[in-house]
């Protein structure tokens, strides 16, 4: 039988083969890892999906393949080899044509399935039709976007243009991760109509609640960072306002609100950005946060993560603050709906009681989808958010 690429999850459609752990010959088991996959901004583990004798790998280490890909194939013990089975649907290379125009006659597809896509701006007649008569339905339509995604459609070909004849240049490759970040930050870009609420949060008191308790978290082996605090503000303030803990489902014209609080964590690292997921935040103790997310900072840094561990994430907080940067607008991660960008915290006049007092305040950016989200609610959501930060309840930081 045929061994093929399972699905990879929310947001990963491909990855680089990086190892292949079997050869032609081998006997394996069921479940055993037969190669690595770098995708999704970590390298995972690829198991097989049944046991037998490898007869063919069809696969080389540099190939970049997608989900239903045909890894290798593995032989029965009686040397026979099981027939190839065929592919779902929505796992078939689907090529834009314009076949179902020729005559001049609309393709077939139901009122929703024409709406969906005049609102995404999508020609049904580059759509191919899975149904009885080419009929075009709501699961075409999903593969259509996810190959234009992928970037099976055609593009136009980059201007290639030679820096060296202006002066001294040196040249490094792209790397696989690199190009994942460009691919999402572009959909990202292109796919949301994005909006930044901005403001500031007076952190004076959190400062010295985190002076005061810190030493107490380090002989726990934990650091108390501003991240920690944000991430129970940011819990605190969505309960308050699910529909930022929410998704929307474009395809089946649906808002998903999210029951659960899986928090991602913008680390930046030297490979690039990544963001793992610490999930339920909402069900985690201070010190149980902060110890989970020094684990998952390190583990980013050394990639080191499972594709699993940055997947599933509700809500995005990226903190420029320890490298130095203030203000920023940043970009959606999707299919998340927003985001909070913190800024460094500096030492500024403001008033206080009616006096002017010396107050350390953090710029505080929300980034939202105003697909989803309308103004007024992004400035009640950040009112709020301000607001947790400035009144910090202290028996959440004790130990």
């Amino acid at each position: 039988m045929d061994i093929r690429l399972p699905n990879l999850g929310e947001g990963a459609d491909s990855g680089v083969v990086v190892s292949i752990l079997v050869k032609a010959g081998d006997s394996i088991q069921k479940e055993q890892t037969i190669l690595e996959l770098e995708t999704e901004k970590a390298v995972g583990s690829i198991p097989s999906s049944a046991a037998g004798i490898v007869q063919q790998i069809r696969v080389n280490i540099g190939d970049k393949i997608s989900s239903g890909a045909v890894l290798m194939t593995l032989a029965e013990s009686t040397g026979t080899v099981a027939a190839p089975v065929p592919l779902p649907v929505a796992l078939r290379p689907v090529k834009p044509t314009a076949s179902h125009s020729i005559s001049g006659i609309p393709p077939a597809a139901s009122p929703t399935v024409r709406r969906m896509a005049e609102q995404l701006g999508i020609p049904l007649a580059q759509v191919p039709g899975s149904a009885h008569g080419g009929r075009i339905t709501v699961e075409d339509l999903r593969a259509y976007i996810q190959n234009l995604q992928a970037g099976d459609a055609p593009k136009p070909a980059p201007a290639q243009i030679d820096f060296a004849k202006f002066g001294p240049v040196v040249k490094r490759p792209v790397s696989q991760l690199r190009k994942t970040i460009a691919r999402r930050m572009s959909a990202s870009w292109a796919a949301v109509p994005r909006v930044t609420q901005f403001d500031e949060a007076d952190i004076t008191g959190l400062n010295e609640l985190r002076k005061k308790f810190a030493p107490a978290y380090e002989k726990q082996g934990a650091k108390l960072t501003l991240t920690v605090f944000a991430i129970k503000a940011v819990v605190q303030t969505l309960k308050k306002h699910p529909l930022f803990n929410s998704s929307l489902d474009e395809a089946a014209g649906e808002i998903v609100l999210k029951e659960y609080f899986h928090i991602g964590i913008a680390v930046d690292t030297e490979h690039g950005l990544m963001v793992p997921v610490i999930r339920d935040a909402d069900k985690k103790s201070l010190l149980q946060l902060a110890k989970e997310l020094d684990d998952l900072a390190g583990k980013t840094r050394d990639r080191k993560l499972t594709t699993e561990q940055m997947q599933g994430g509700s809500f995005t907080i990226s903190n420029q603050g320890g490298i130095g940067g203030g203000a920023f607008t940043p970009i959606v991660n999707l299919p998340e709906v927003a985001i909070l960008g913190l800024g460094r915290g500096a030492l500024k006049p403001a008033v206080v009681a009616g006096k002017i007092e010396p107050r350390w305040l953090m710029p505080v950016a929300v980034s939202y989808d105003h697909r989803a989200i309308d103004g007024g609610s992004a400035a009640r959501f950040t009112v709020d958010l301000v607001a947790a930060f400035q009144n910090f309840d202290a028996k959440e930081v004790q130990i």
